[in-house]
């Protein structure tokens, strides 16, 4: 089995192409484009005309419109205004009337005072000597409550203070008490100590003395 035959015959490309000829232009040309319908100089000064009239339309009916609301703004603000002085007004009369209110009732109140003091001077001698002996009498008794009160808060930080002191004589003496249980126990210990030492000694003393006898003998 041989091999296959793979290779393509080369073309030129610029040959090819003046084969061909010239392609065909599927859009405009620029000669098209240059040779284009154009309008004149009167025809573009009718169309700037006509774009300046609607302009100007558009602008009138702004005018109009701003001048709408201008008028209806001037409305509301007169209406508000007249509101605003109007609760001012009623504000003013109220206070006016209330101060009249006050005036005729303080009149009034004077008129009565001055008539119970008309009425109560004639009465009040009687009753001065009766009140006189009445508050000297509460006085009296307010200073009496108010020294049994004194005497009894200091009986009260007395018992307080004698109470604090029987404690604290008693915790004192009890940790007196700790400390002597202590020291003795401490005592004991390092007498026990020594009688053990002194014992362990003399049993080696007699324990020497022993084996030195007996190497005598021998």
């Amino acid at each position: 089995m041989g091999k296959r035959d793979n290779r393509v015959a080369y073309i030129n490309p610029i040959a090819a192409a003046r084969a061909r000829g010239p392609a065909q232009n599927a859009g405009p040309s620029i000669q098209d484009y240059l040779s284009r319908p154009r309008p004149t100089w009167e025809e573009l000064k009718e169309q700037l005309e006509k774009k300046k009239k609607g302009s100007r339309a558009l602008a009138d009916f702004e005018d109009k419109m701003n001048d709408k609301w201008r008028k209806e703004l001037a409305k509301n603000r007169e209406k508000l205004l007249s509101g605003i002085e109007k609760e001012k007004d009623k504000k003013i009369t109220d206070k006016e009337k209330e101060e009249k209110k006050e005036k005729k009732e303080k009149k009034k109140k004077e008129k009565k005072k001055s008539s119970r003091h008309s009425s109560s001077s004639s009465s009040s001698s009687s009753s001065d000597s009766s009140s006189s002996s009445s508050s000297e009498s509460e006085e009296v008794d307010e200073k009496k409550s108010i020294k049994k009160k004194r005497k009894r808060k200091k009986s009260s930080v007395r018992r307080a203070s004698d109470s604090s002191e029987e404690e604290s004589d008693a915790d004192s003496k009890k940790k007196k008490k700790r400390i002597k249980e202590e020291v003795d126990r401490e005592k004991d210990k390092s007498k026990k100590k020594r009688k053990n030492k002194h014992k362990k000694h003399g049993r080696k003393k007699k324990k020497k003395a022993a084996s030195h006898s007996d190497s005598e003998l021998d």
